[in-house]
């Protein structure tokens, strides 16, 4: 008698799982497996699925990692000059002493052009500050159409700057860092390029009437584009050994 009880309480069990899952419940369950795979960029997760989730972790990390490369990139504006020498720039600072700011300079920013302030040096004339730049970091500054003529920028580091238009006539440039710096259409006569990096910078119809690149570092496909500029002097042309 009391088998024949628990084989008819296991039959009603295994009546009631096999019943139907209630209309309300269906639709929710239906809705999520219908919604979007959200990726959550999270270090945590079931230790007891740990194997069978091992494929979609590795997708996930995968994406969070691009996530993160996109937003590191996308912090600070890149100014490289593309095919059509120009590029997007964010709106004139309001800010009134923005000038002064390069007095400054960016307190994290160095070689790798990554600053912790973007310094919008627009329209600002420096001419003929011999104290105020020397030394200073200006890395990925906005530089177009401003004036430094007759500045001392001796060790100045200007990594990713973006200088088109922006006048250096007569600027010392000595000891710096000025690699990736766009210098299209810059006036740049008289300039003294003096043992200072200019790797990957660009000169595309500036003007480079007297300028000096005694012992500039360079490298030899930008000599090549460089050499091209119809301004250079003789000496500069021999200076840069072009061809």
């Amino acid at each position: 008698m009391i088998s024949t009880s628990m084989a008819s309480m296991t039959l009603s069990s295994a009546s009631a799982l096999a019943s139907p899952v209630p209309h309300a419940l269906r639709g929710l369950a239906d809705s999520g497996r219908s919604s979007r795979q959200v990726v959550r960029c999270s270090a945590t997760r079931d230790t007891d699925d740990a194997e069978k989730a091992q494929p979609m972790e590795t997708i996930k990390k995968v994406a969070c990692g691009l996530c993160a490369a996109l937003t590191i990139a996308t912090a600070m504006p890149s100014f490289a000059a593309n095919t059509n020498n120009q590029a997007r720039l964010p709106p004139l600072s309001r800010d009134p002493d923005r000038c002064q700011k390069a007095f400054v300079g960016n307190t994290i920013g160095q070689a790798n052009g990554v600053a912790d302030v973007l310094l919008d040096l627009r329209f600002c004339d420096f001419s003929n500050d011999l104290v105020n730049l020397k030394g200073k970091t200006l890395s990925a500054a906005l530089m177009s159409d401003a004036k430094f003529d007759g500045a001392d920028m001796t060790e100045v580091t200007m990594s990713k700057a973006y200088a088109v238009g922006a006048s250096f006539k007569g600027t010392t440039f000595k000891n710096a860092v000025l690699d990736r710096v766009v210098f299209d259409k810059a006036d740049l006569r008289g300039t003294q390029f003096i043992n200072t990096v200019l790797s990957g910078s660009t000169f595309t119809d500036a003007n480079l009437a007297d300028a000096s690149f005694e012992d500039a570092l360079i490298g030899y496909v930008d000599i090549q584009k460089l050499c091209r500029n119809p301004t250079l002097s003789q000496e500069a042309k021999e200076t840069l050994a072009c061809k």
